[in-house]
């Protein structure tokens, strides 16, 4: 039996916060009907999560078993490299810009324009490496807005680590996280080499120390698409 498609758009949004326009690529189930309700999961690395992550394809194959709750994806490009340091790290110099932009002008966007639950408990955020860094620090940030955060091998660094000290909304929140055992040499975009795994271990003691639904493990694998990937299957159905 052919599994029914569904569709993936582009569209430009209008970002004030980051006085630029922003690119996203919006994946509709091929059932999609305005008189459902849609949960929203919001990918940073967006065009990654379609093309080398098959988020799409796979979202079909569940919607189609009805294994999960009706989803819309909505993909956030980066421009290049530094485009996505400047946005995703939190040095970046638009850090705070991008985030005010998830929370402040593409929630309202994207509950204007379709028919979602506008509540945060349905409404996540994923990410790989700096992605899910930027994924978790907005949703510490804006825990109302978004409920849920899947993080697949994120850079950790001391503000983060303060931040997660801080966040006292835990009830609020539901993560999911994955880190690879080998990911201890890690080649970073600015040409250094970091060790993942160790932060990755602080980020879990302190999250697992919090009264936060969390969901922890280690894949025996490096910092690569071979193993985000196919962990999309389990992080899918686990938390939608």
């Amino acid at each position: 039996m052919e599994i029914p498609r569904g569709t993936i758009k582009e569209h430009t949004i209008k970002s004030h916060e980051l006085e630029e326009d922003i690119q996203l690529l919006i994946y509709l189930p091929a059932n999609f009907s305005p008189l459902y309700k849609y949960s929203l999961l919001i990918a940073q690395d967006g065009r990654d999560y379609f093309q080398l992550g098959r988020i799409g394809r796979l979202a079909d194959e569940y919607l189609f078993e009805r294994e999960i709750e009706n989803l819309i994806i909505v993909g956030i490009p980066y421009k290049d490299v530094d485009d996505r340091r400047r946005k995703y790290h939190p040095a970046g110099a638009q850090n705070q810009q991008y985030i005010r932009f998830l929370a402040h002008e593409l929630v309202p966007f994207l509950d204007n324009e379709f028919p979602t639950y506008q509540m945060g408990s349905t409404r996540a955020l994923i990410g790989d490496s700096l992605g899910a860094t930027v994924s978790l620090m907005t949703a510490l940030q804006y825990p109302h807005t978004f409920g849920k955060v899947l993080l697949q091998s994120p850079y950790i660094d001391e503000p983060v680590k303060d931040s997660v000290k801080n966040f006292t909304e835990t009830g609020l929140l539901e993560i999911y996280h994955i880190v690879g055992n080998q990911e201890t040499e890690v080649q970073t975009t600015n040409g250094k080499t970091s060790d993942f795994l160790k932060p990755n271990r602080e980020l879990s003691t302190l999250l697992t120390s919090k009264s936060i639904t969390y969901f922890y493990e280690e894949f025996d694998g490096d910092h690569t698409w071979t193993y985000w990937q196919p962990d999309l299957k389990r992080a899918l159905k686990m938390m939608f």
